[in-house]
């Protein structure tokens, strides 16, 4: 068997075109994994290394929501999508008061929501066709895509390539997945690998189980609409539903998005039989998001530690400190937030906030267009800006993607604290 028809083959349909059918997990000829020891163990090493880092957090959730949001923001710009971290806060703020493109900005808090939505149910499902059409609803529930069947598998035929260029059809597609019935039984076969991998003894390492899904799945193409997006949920399902990942998210997404091109040539690798190429690709991003992150959460627990300091350390019950440790979980403050998360009143909320800015722990900002107030910390956005930068650099030094700034400007029109 050549290495061309190793993951797949080329069927010539009635209408013209060719389309790709994949053969079964795991691949024929099989793995040689002794080439891709030192990949698998240093991502290993590196996830271990990240969960291990949440022993010595105030409050992992408060860290779960931000990397749930830095992984739902790199995978829509992975697709297309213009929203920043920015965009991203002041919607959920307030989305009546938002300057960004509401489509944009719709599709990452569904991505937030979906992801979210797919961990927690894997108490009561396992990794199957019902899960994912679950999440791929929640995906694409409101905004583009909702009018793609959002929950349903395809029945008609796809294609990859740009729809909106000028002779653009599926004669010039990149890539064809496979006819709706052909997709039926290939992905039956995905459900019954990824179910038969988790109890058997001599499965493939998880995380190479976890980079053929990945790569099946986008290989398959079942929806109309959202598969890169529900392919990199299904990434994040399958590392905690065999825990691997049991409190942290890596943002593997941020490391895939800081050089789409090689993403999308390695999904190409896979499908033209050069698997083990892919695998040692998938590992490395893991690993580096894992390790980006660790260093990140560090970076914000020794922030955290020096704010509260500044602000004379203040009592574990106080509104101040819960406003401080609960930062990156909620970066941009207002008094009506404060109040309703810590149940409190909005006047006791600002006074803490105000106090906060006169000792220099959090600064007044504008988001959109609202005419009320807001505070954020402004080492905390330096520290994400330094994430998503040195995660955009290769080995070699050359940065592939310009970081773009996600603090708010500062609210200069409000000099002193009210």
């Amino acid at each position: 068997m050549n290495g061309s028809d190793r993951s797949g083959f080329y069927v010539r349909q009635s209408a013209g075109y060719s389309a790709f059918i994949p053969r079964a997990l795991p691949p024929i000829p099989s793995l040689d994994l002794s080439q891709l020891a030192g990949s698998l163990s240093r991502a290993d090493q590196a996830l271990g290394r990240l969960d291990g880092a949440t022993l010595n957090l105030p409050d992992v959730n408060l860290f779960l929501a931000m990397y749930v949001r830095q992984e739902a923001l790199l995978s829509s710009q992975i697709e297309g999508t213009d929203c920043t971290l920015d965009d991203l806060l002041a919607f959920e703020l307030d989305a009546r008061t938002s300057e960004v493109p509401e489509l944009d900005v719709q599709e990452v808090v569904n991505y937030v929501a979906a992801l979210n939505y797919g961990m927690a149910r894997l108490t009561d499902l396992p990794i199957s066709r019902r899960l994912l059409c679950e999440i791929h609803a929640r995906l694409l529930q409101t905004g583009r895509g909702s009018d793609r069947s959002p929950g349903e598998f395809r029945r008609t035929q796809n294609w990859i390539g740009s729809k909106l260029a000028v002779g653009s059809s599926i004669d010039t597609a990149t890539f064809v997945p496979p006819p709706p019935n052909e997709m039926e039984a290939a992905f039956s076969e995905l459900e019954r690998y990824l179910d038969s991998s988790r109890d058997n003894a001599a499965a493939l390492p998880l995380l190479v189980d976890c980079a053929l899904a990945h790569a099946q799945f986008e290989t398959i193409h079942p929806f109309g609409d959202g598969n890169g997006r529900t392919g990199r949920c299904l990434i994040h399902v399958i590392l905690r539903r065999r825990a691997l990942t049991p409190l942290f998210v890596p943002p593997v997404s941020v490391v895939l998005a800081a050089s789409a091109r090689s993403y999308v040539a390695g999904l190409t690798d896979f499908r033209e039989g050069r698997v083990d190429d892919w695998i040692g690709a998938f590992a490395d991003a893991l690993s580096a998001s894992a390790g980006a992150a660790r260093s990140l959460s560090e970076h914000i627990d020794v922030l955290l530690a020096e704010l509260i300091q500044r602000a004379g350390n203040p009592r574990a019950d106080s509104v101040a400190r819960r406003i401080i440790t609960g930062l990156p979980a909620q970066p941009i403050v207002s008094a009506e937030i404060a109040a309703d998360r810590y149940h409190v009143t909005p006047t006791a909320a600002r006074a803490a906030l105000n106090r906060l800015q006169e000792q220099a722990v959090l600064v007044p900002t504008r988001v959109g267009r609202r005419r009320g107030r807001e505070w954020i910390s402004d080492e905390l956005f330096q520290l994400l800006d330094a994430f998503e930068y040195d995660i955009a650099r290769t080995g070699d030094g050359r940065t592939h993607r310009a970081p773009s700034a996600t603090r708010p400007p500062r609210n200069t029109a409000v000099p002193k604290p009210e």
